[in-house]
């Protein structure tokens, strides 16, 4: 009876071994030999971040071969991969809410499906349904001239509200356009101005700023302006305003906003306000700040580069090349001398710097 005993006791501490010797191995990080890699990239104000594991070739088939063409593919290696917008976004023109997505893709010889599945939590795509799709687009391969051994994505095609998310492993790549709409950047920038920013200047212009370069709600961009006013008076944001009004027709309004703004501007401010409005394809009213700024600071640097971009747009590039030398004989740093030589060079070769 004893010896039974014992043997029972025995084998429970077995078991118990046996259990806990599994449970610190299930525990234990060791390394995935499809490493782990994340990849991130900011478009306007959203964040655009992908999770995945990295196969390796390893002188295998890829195509229809590893991977089956017609057959939904996990896009990475282990468990799913994951492509997380923080705000809503546009996949090949396709809406997709802001959230978590697992990425999916069904590839054939000619094109590829590329899904976003509303679960994240999968293991690869053995569980994947179609029920779950949050969206599908249909986009085209293209060929690679070298092979990549490790599957990677990458963000190329950088435009100010777009990029393209381009798979590449083998010899293939598979590009999707991501984009962000200018009104998605506003609700965003909406969201900022509840908190510490409505208490500045700078944060309530800014905002204002972006509707009056987007033409975007510019009741809101002048609400956002007055609030900018209204923490502290200064040129920066009355001229702000006075582009607004103006460009609400309200030109009574934008008249008296813009001798206010007169009032406090310096030269820098003035050549600054007229140098925007060129670059933002005014050219008139670019030249009138100009004239401005000449008449009002002559012996100024600001006054000598603006008399000097007055010239070269009247085509006098002689007069031009003088005012200029004279504002790099009134600059007050060796940066500042420098960075005025290369507009030199342009006036005296006849080229007109205002363009």
């Amino acid at each position: 009876m004893k010896l039974t005993r014992l043997k029972l006791v025995n084998l429970s501490l077995t078991l118990f071994a046996v259990a806990w010797t599994a449970r610190a191995q299930n525990d234990l990080n060791l390394p995935d030999a499809s490493q782990a890699a994340e990849i991130k990239q900011r478009i306007a104000l959203t964040d655009v971040t992908i999770n995945y594991h990295r196969p390796l070739v390893k002188g295998r088939q890829i195509w229809g071969g590893l991977v089956p063409y017609g057959k939904v593919w996990r896009v990475g290696a282990n468990e799913n991969t994951t492509f997380e917008v923080s705000d809503p976004v546009t996949v090949e023109g396709q809406p997709l809410p802001k959230g978590v997505y697992g990425l999916h893709a069904i590839p054939t010889a000619d094109s590829w499906t590329i899904i976003f599945s509303k679960t994240t939590t999968g293991w690869g795509s053995y569980s994947y349904n179609q029920s779950e799709d949050a969206l599908r687009v249909t986009v085209k391969q293209r060929q690679l001239q070298q092979s990549e051994e490790a599957l990677e994505y990458e963000f190329e095609d950088l435009q100010p509200t777009s990029a393209t998310v381009t798979l590449k492993w083998e010899k293939l790549a598979v590009p999707f356009k991501i984009a962000v709409t200018d009104q998605t950047t506003l609700e965003n920038i909406r969201a900022q101005m509840k908190g510490r920013g409505q208490f500045t200047w700078q944060a309530p212009d800014e905002a204002a700023q972006f509707c009056l370069s987007h033409n975007l709600d510019l009741e809101q961009g002048l609400k956002w302006a007055d609030m900018s006013i209204a923490n502290e008076e200064r040129f920066d944001n009355l001229s702000t305003k006075t582009d607004l009004l103006r460009a609400l027709h309200r030109d009574d309004e934008a008249n008296k906003t813009w001798t206010k703004a007169m009032e406090k501007a310096t030269a820098v401010q003035l050549y600054s306000y007229g140098r925007r409005q060129q670059n933002a394809k005014k050219a008139d009213q670019g030249l009138e700040i100009m004239k401005e700024v000449a008449k009002r600071y002559p012996q100024d640097v600001y006054g000598h580069l603006a008399q000097a971009r007055v010239k070269s747009a009247a085509g006098d590039f002689p007069g031009a090349v003088d005012e200029m030398k004279k504002a790099q004989a009134a600059a007050t740093s060796d940066a500042q001398k420098s960075s005025l030589q290369p507009l030199i060079d342009r006036l005296q070769a006849k080229q007109d710097i205002n363009k």
